[in-house]
């Protein structure tokens, strides 16, 4: 076990990660200042609160409850307004009827009692606060800490606020015990509203019945879904959220997302939240922007608090309501949906006052201490991530941080952020890269090993070949980028089998596989990209004639017998359940033995499995030698070239390799194989098989 794994917060304090990295001690100073700060931020929490447990339930006191005598009490945040009152569908938008009173701390509530026996407010009916400035302006606000909200485009695009309170025969109750937190994480990254063929939003129930048994089947054990949030905008991909505790109401209702985690967690798969923390929809009618007349409530004041690219508003981390908010949001989604963590989306921009914006990180340490970083964004994310294990101990967070920060994925005792994992973006984009501007030919193997390799030691990656990132209008998929127009030409089985279509097909394995084995210690993959879905992805909007042509995900593809498609979903299964038999993502880093450039041969070693890969374009070798540390007799347990693969079955099923006991590239014992051209062979003892 790890350092990261055996540490508590009463062992090595801020000192830790420089133990596990000497490199950082001229850092020291930062370092024992964020753990000061994050530590100071958890007393102060404690002795004003009762701790980080009751602070994080701030929904439980904010918003709209229901008590166990049927009163409804409303509280709401907002120390602008002068005078308060809740309206809605319950007093006939009456702006006087139901008015608040305020305390001290610009905090208004209000107690409505139950009415014939029943809630004053009728479950699924529209509500509003209604508040005078001290300009004498009337506004009316969503309440922040609304748990629904719907939209009728054929009225307008403003949200509508909804008292959800359903009766308890109709509330959906969980009925399966969550899966244990996975040793080897393979995340499959998946969007509801995209989850069908057809031309229009998929729900939630549609995704319970028809995508999560696939990805079941597939051998994924993780699924992050995104765009869960609710987003005004469709075509923001779920990242410009309006209302932080209402679950997208275009998929269906909060009781159908349960059905669907329960689901999941019956079949054994983990359920991970794409939270979104780093901003926040600049809408005023149906946000939280200007909610009490003022631009500084939830977020920074003026320039501070805009994200110029993103056009959105950032959070001001070092205000104790905003704290309350943001870690009741990660409570509330963990408590009320049984979410097992989160993937936080856009850390890089809550790590830097520069928000990552024209900024390139080189790797060196000075770039993540000084007046670049965000004190207050780094802290939260700590607290957020001690809150989260202390009280969900098998509770996952992945960071989405293009910058290599240190420490982001070493635990608070030890100096670090805490996070479980963290995404190697450079893979995807070295990737697309070299499709663009390489010939095949070109590939620098070195490059390639490196490029896998170099994360940080102790801290865990998950590794991806692409993601929703490279789907986007503007790029497309890696198969596109290998296959381009004869995807539309050559992808049933009964035309030619073109030079295109057999490069396309076996570089989209064999770059999914040695990202897989070399990559980290966990997966990812993008619905649909498992079987090289076609095109890009663009959402419905005025510069494309509101049209879903590309925001769909085409199953039917794989699902065709006829189409090549099929080759590429049963390889990736078959990669998926391999590594479930294998556990090569929780195992130790691998040992690459070769890296040939002539050749074009990476050969290593991960989990005791023997893996090795030839892209040269052109040559295949026969009886080529390899090195391995463990002597023995091995059979070929994958085979990018199987012909259930799409491929031409060059290698024999049931050929044994026998080793011999001579040192070769740095291993105590060699043994011969034949690796076609464009192929790659992972062998493993037969003992294991």
């Amino acid at each position: 076990m790890g350092l990261n794994e055996t540490s508590d917060n009463s062992v090595m304090g801020e000192t830790g990660v420089v133990q596990l990295d000497p490199w950082l001690s001229p850092f020291k100073d930062a370092l024992r200042s964020r753990y000061s700060h994050a530590q100071k931020w958890i007393k102060t929490i404690s002795e004003t609160e009762g701790g980080l447990d009751k602070f994080s339930k701030g929904f439980t006191k904010y918003g709209l409850n229901v008590l166990d005598n049927g009163d409804i009490v409303y509280r709401e945040w907002a120390p602008n307004a002068k005078q308060a009152y809740l309206i809605g569908d319950f007093n006939g938008w009456n702006r006087e009827a139901t008015p608040m009173w305020r305390n001290d701390f610009g905090v208004w509530e209000v107690t409505l009692q139950p009415k014939d026996g029943h809630p004053a407010i009728p479950h699924n009916t529209k509500v509003k606060i209604s508040m005078v400035l001290p300009s004498g302006e009337r506004i009316e606000r969503i309440p922040v800490w609304i748990t629904r909200v719907t939209q009728d485009l054929s009225v307008s695009p403003v949200y509508d606020g909804v008292f959800w309170n359903p009766p308890q025969n109709e509330r959906y109750h969980f009925k399966n015990k969550k899966p244990a937190k996975p040793a080897s994480v393979r995340i499959y990254e998946a969007h509801v509203g995209i989850s069908s063929p057809e031309l229009r939003i998929t729900t939630y129930k549609e995704f319970t019945q028809n995508v999560l048994p696939r990805i079941k089947n597939l051998g994924y054990n993780v699924i992050q879904l995104m765009a869960i949030m609710e987003h005004a905008y469709y075509a923001s991909f779920g990242y410009q959220i309006n209302s932080f505790f209402a679950a997208s109401s275009r998929f269906g209702t909060p009781e159908e997302l349960k059905e669907l985690i329960d689901t999941a967690h019956g079949m054994g798969l983990t359920v991970l939240l794409d939270v979104v923390h780093s901003h926040a929809s600049k809408n005023i009618d149906d946000g939280l922007n200007m909610f009490d007349g003022t631009d500084h409530l939830y977020f920074h004041e003026g320039k501070k608090g805009r994200h110029e690219l993103w056009d959105s508003r950032l959070f001001n981390y070092g205000h104790h309501e905003v704290l309350r908010f943001l870690l009741s949001n990660l409570r509330y989604w963990m408590d009320e949906y049984q979410f097992d963590g989160f993937r936080f989306d856009g850390v890089t921009s809550m790590l830097y006052t520069h928000h990552g914006i024209g900024t390139g990180f080189s790797g060196g340490y000075h770039e993540y201490f000084g007046p670049g970083v965000d004190g207050d964004g780094v802290v939260y994310l700590m607290v957020a991530n001690e809150m989260l294990h202390q009280i969900y101990p098998e509770c996952i967070t992945v960071a989405e941080d293009v910058s290599g920060m240190p420490a982001l994925c070493l635990a608070l005792s030890l100096g670090g952020i805490g996070f479980d994992y963290r995404l190697a973006m450079a893979i995807p984009d070295m990737y697309i890269k070299w499709l663009k501007e390489k010939e095949d030919i070109e590939w620098d193997m070195g490059a390639l090993a490196f490029t896998l390799t170099n994360r940080r030691h102790g801290e865990k990656t998950i590794a991806y070949a692409e993601s929703h990132d490279q789907a986007l209008v503007g790029d497309k998929s890696l198969l596109m980028w290998l296959c381009d127009k004869e995807l539309y030409t050559h992808m049933s089985i009964l035309s030619e089998f073109t030079p295109v279509i057999e490069r396309g097909l076996s570089l989209h394995k064999m770059i999914r596989l040695i990202t897989h084995g070399l990559g980290g210690e966990g997966y990812l993959n993008f619905e649909g990209n498992e079987f090289g879905h076609p095109e890009w992805l663009d959402f419905p909007r005025a510069g494309n004639d509101n049209s879903y042509w590309y925001a769909r995900r085409q199953f039917n593809l794989p699902d065709d017998d006829m189409l090549r498609y099929k080759f590429l979903n049963s390889f990736d299964a078959a990669m998926q359940w391999k590594e479930e038999k294998y556990g090569w993502l929780h195992s130790e880093q691998a040992y690459v033995s070769l890296k040939n450039e002539k050749d074009k041969v990476i050969v290593f070693e991960r989990a005791g499995l023997l893996w090795i890969f030839n892209f040269h374009p052109t040559e295949s070798f026969a009886d080529y030698r390899v090195g391995v540390e463990q002597g023995g007799t091995y059979q070929i347990v994958l085979d990018t070239d199987e012909t259930a693969f799409g491929g031409f079955g060059r290698n024999v099923k049931g050929t044994r390799f026998f080793t011999t006991p001579f040192e070769w590239n740095g291993r105590k014992n060699f043994t011969q194989v034949y690796i076609p051209t464009r192929s790659a062979i992972v062998l493993a003892l037969e003992s294991t098989l």
